[in-house]
């Protein structure tokens, strides 16, 4: 069936899709499987009304959503890897697990937008409204000590425990870095070597600490002590 796609502010068609779906199927559905055709054939959705669309796991990779309505859209787990949001609503959205890698968000709404667990690395958020907010839902380090985990050189992984004291920080991905850290256990070695500089040593028991530590949160790749916060996540790093 043939479904448009209006303008917010003109309501003139912007776009037809032909999409395969039921007669009674949710207005959202189907405005979301129209959004899907117009950004895999490369359509200028600029100031687009996708009011409450349902664009679920969507690839949205790199569209062109600049100004473009999408109050209280469904966005879970989308890929909006370096799409165009600029200006564009997105009030009561959820973004959450969304992909918004070097996405454009100047100056858009974001008030009452869900984005916990969204990736958020080299995003534009500058002007946009509930920024600071944004943020917050993304952080994953709690203060007071913790324990972080580490994969050194053959594999080998580290447990640390990250001191109440230490300065710590992450950006919007999961990998984190600490001031310092004491070495709880190694497992798979009697000691670890970090197969980043090839030089720093891991033993049970001992403090590490780095040449220096970088303040600026927004540098993930930045000097510190790297970790994760899971197990999990540093034995497959």
């Amino acid at each position: 069936m043939k479904f448009d796609i209006l303008n917010r502010f003109s309501g003139e068609v912007q776009f037809s899709a032909e999409i395969d779906c039921k007669a009674d199927d949710l207005p959202s559905v189907k405005l979301g499987m129209a959004v899907k055709v117009a950004v895999k054939e490369s359509a200028n959705l600029y100031g687009a009304n996708l009011y409450g669309a349902d664009l679920r796991s969507a690839n949205l990779y790199g569209a062109n959503l600049y100004g473009a309505n999408l109050y209280g859209a469904d966005l879970r787990s989308a890929n909006l890897y370096g799409a165009n949001l600029y200006g564009a609503n997105l009030y009561g959205a959820d973004l959450r697990s969304a992909n918004l890698r070097s996405a454009n968000l100047y100056g858009a709404d974001l008030r009452s937008a869900n984005l916990y667990g969204a990736d958020l690395r080299s995003a534009n958020l500058k002007d946009a409204k509930d920024a600071d907010l944004v943020i917050a839902q993304t952080r994953i380090l709690p203060a007071g000590s913790l324990i972080g985990w580490k994969k050194c050189r053959d594999n080998v992984i580290v447990k640390l425990r990250i001191p109440e004291e230490a300065r710590r920080s992450h950006a919007f991905g999961r990998k984190c870095r600490a001031e310092f850290a004491d070495v709880i256990e190694i497992i798979g070695a009697e000691e670890a070597i970090s197969s980043h500089d090839g030089v720093t040593v891991y033993r049970a028991g001992e403090r590490v600490t780095p040449d220096s530590f970088d303040d600026n949160w927004q540098e993930e790749c930045a000097s510190g002590i790297h970790f994760f916060i899971t197990k999990e996540e540093a034995e497959n790093y």
